[in-house]
């Protein structure tokens, strides 16, 4: 060989990716893709009412599946009265029939009783194209109509056959007005509602669920909703192991560069962050991602910015995204003051899903 000629490149060693930052991510997301996101989070796709298994000692389980299978049935998938296809519905339309008895099922129970098992898979059961049934929290109903404007919303939502909405939460009067409007709007049009909600936590011993608070609340609306109570023990209080503990900035960071997709964020700039993107688009903050990595996790700020870091867990938790963070554990995100108020139901869901997610990110720890 010619002392000229190159010396010959050894095979590069195989690494990761250098991590991405969710503080990097402006996600723009057009109205059709909010809309069509309103489906089950990817944890229940699978779930129907087979694979619901009713608690022998709670009768009310059993009665819940079958009603809601029946309700299921009842829904034959032609658009909903007065509606006409169409992404925004737009055109004029005949004034909708009535529709005889209640048009929609409030599933009441406590924490961990299955009650999204069973409103995902009345979804699935329910005998309509995906796109004529949608499914969202609370929280992401009011977000769309954020980003669609009521108007625009009533008018997307009027021609589904079903609107299944989880969490419906009673914490926030206006958010509840809101949505009440909203609902009365739908029913008007003839789709179906099913809604789900938790009691808050200070009520938890009470032995009493929300059905009460949930009709009155939404005063009008309460003779569409048939309510259906479900009783049972959390069942994701048996045999959890303990959250593990945060890690240290440098394992974390050396995590994030040796998982394929995962993100790494120092937290207080991604709370920022948070502040400039609409909630609305939080899931599209986290396409594609396997893992968000934090650094410096602290008690959040005020309230405003908590609200925000609420509704990022649900999104990470919507699509099962390990969060592997240093700081400070995960239930000291927020003040004794934010735990006794009224947002306290959101912030205590917040903490065990962040819980949860910060379980699965164990495995990632000293991946090669």
């Amino acid at each position: 060989m010619s002392s000229s000629s190159p010396a010959p490149r050894s095979a590069p060693i195989a690494t990761a990716a250098a991590p991405s930052s969710l503080c990097a991510r402006e996600p723009h997301v057009p109205a059709d893709r909010l809309v069509a996101e309103m489906v089950p989070p990817p944890r229940f796709d699978s779930v129907r009412f087979g694979t619901y298994l009713p608690d022998p000692n709670q009768p009310s389980q059993s009665e819940a599946v079958r009603v809601l299978e029946g309700f299921a049935a009842g829904l034959d998938g032609a658009p909903a009265a007065g509606a006409k296809r169409g992404f925004l519905g737009l055109g004029r339309s005949r004034a909708p029939k009535t529709p005889a008895g209640p048009r929609g099922v409030y599933l009441d129970g406590g924490y961990g009783v299955g009650k999204t098992h069973l409103l995902a898979s009345l979804w699935h059961a329910t005998p309509a194209e995906p796109s004529r049934k949608a499914f969202g929290t609370f929280v992401e109903l009011t977000n769309l109509v954020g980003a669609l404007g009521f108007q625009q919303t009533v008018r997307t939502l009027s021609g589904h056959r079903l609107l299944c909405i989880d969490e419906f939460e009673l914490d926030d009067p206006g958010d509840t007005v809101l949505v009440s409007t909203l609902l009365g709007r739908l029913v008007d049009a003839g789709v179906a509602l099913a809604a789900t909600s938790n009691t808050l936590p200070g009520k938890l011993g009470e032995g009493r669920f929300a059905a009460a608070d949930f009709l009155r609340e939404i005063q009008g609306l309460s003779a569409h909703f048939r309510a259906l109570r479900i009783d049972g023990e959390d069942y994701r209080h048996r045999g959890l192991p303990k959250a593990p503990e945060p890690y240290s900035d440098e394992q974390v960071a050396r995590t994030a560069a040796a998982t394929w997709g995962a993100s790494l964020d120092d937290f207080t700039g991604l709370l920022d962050h948070l502040a400039r993107v609409h909630p609305s688009r939080y899931g599209a903050l986290t396409d594609d991602l396997t893992a968000v990595c934090l650094t410096g996790v602290r008690p959040v700020p005020d309230q405003s910015t908590a609200l925000r870091l609420v509704v990022l867990a649900d999104r990470l938790y919507d699509r099962e995204v390990p969060v592997l963070a240093s700081g400070v554990p995960f239930d000291q995100l927020f003040g004794e003051e934010m735990l006794k108020g009224g947002y306290r139901k959101k912030y205590f869901r917040a903490i065990s899903r962040l819980t949860a997610l910060a379980r699965d990110a164990a495995r990632l720890v000293g991946a090669p």
